[in-house]
């Protein structure tokens, strides 16, 4: 029993110094904190969040006092996907992948006036105002045609409505536009008529081409002849064609003689 106490004693002793290094421990962890890369530190004590930040590294805090709020200030990706009227009031769903950071210098006063949740609060209502005002600029098919008038509208119409608070976009990639059915049925209709328009307009074009070719085939091949029928006449002089006459003479005279109105047979004279 002697022996019981004194153990007894000792194990006490000892349970009460490792809760006290326990506690040292974590008084001194909280008395730390570390900010990592691509981050800021937004301090908050006892609730109130301090002006400026805490860059990256280790950094002192008063434990159990002050809180150390990270704020992400690389570059974000947001995927917002949401409707709007085009010009021609067609529904244009549409999704889009937007980039954004957080200015490192503003991050305590996005946290103090906005709170941790900014991307919803602030970054995904900005993008729906801002496509809905930039798609009723646009027919539905002039926003396939125009996609990058359209993400450069974006970047410029959401960084005029976030920079003041801190916000910077740096890129909008419009990743897909979905229409009705009905009005991609009637697009693809209007596409097969200007098919066959354009069929009917090039055949058109050949016919008149290849008449306008045989037409001047035949041109050419009448000038050609009236040019060789011109030359021959040219060249037939009174001695040539007389010359001609001998050549094809048989040797026999003429059966029949006299001028206009009185003939004479020169067979019928030798006869008698």
């Amino acid at each position: 029993m002697e022996n019981t106490k004194p153990q007894g004693k000792t194990v006490k002793k000892i349970l009460m110094f490792a809760a006290v290094v326990i506690v040292a421990l974590v008084v001194i962890a909280n008395c730390f904190t570390v900010v990592q890369a691509g981050h800021t530190g937004v301090v908050v004590t006892l609730g109130k969040v301090n002006e400026g930040v805490l860059q990256e590294g280790l950094h002192a805090k008063i434990p159990f006092v002050q809180e150390v709020v990270r704020i992400d200030n690389r570059i974000t990706k947001l995927e917002v996907e949401t409707e709007a009227f085009s010009k021609d009031l067609q529904t244009v769903a549409t999704t889009l992948a937007i980039n954004y950071r957080v200015d490192t210098a503003k991050s305590y006063s996005i946290y103090k006036n906005i709170g941790a949740n900014y991307e919803d609060v602030l970054v995904t209502p900005a993008v729906n105002e801002v496509l809905k005002a930039i798609t009723s600029q646009y027919t539905a098919e002039e926003s396939v045609t125009n996609r990058a008038l359209i993400s450069d509208g974006l970047i410029q119409g959401l960084n005029e409505k976030l920079n003041g608070i801190g916000l910077y976009i740096t890129d909008v990639n419009i990743i897909n536009f979905e229409f009705s059915e009905a009005f991609i049925n009637a697009i693809e209709e209007k596409q097969v008529a200007q098919q066959q328009l354009l069929k009917a307009e090039t055949e058109k074009q050949t016919a008149i081409t290849n008449a306008e070719a045989e037409a001047q085939t035949i041109r050419i091949k009448a000038e050609a002849e009236a040019a060789a029928n011109e030359t021959i006449r040219q060249s037939l002089s009174d001695a040539v064609i007389e010359y001609n006459k001998v050549e094809k003479w048989n040797g026999e005279l003429p059966q029949v003689t006299g001028s206009t109105g009185s003939f004479i047979n020169l067979n019928a004279k030798g006869a008698e």
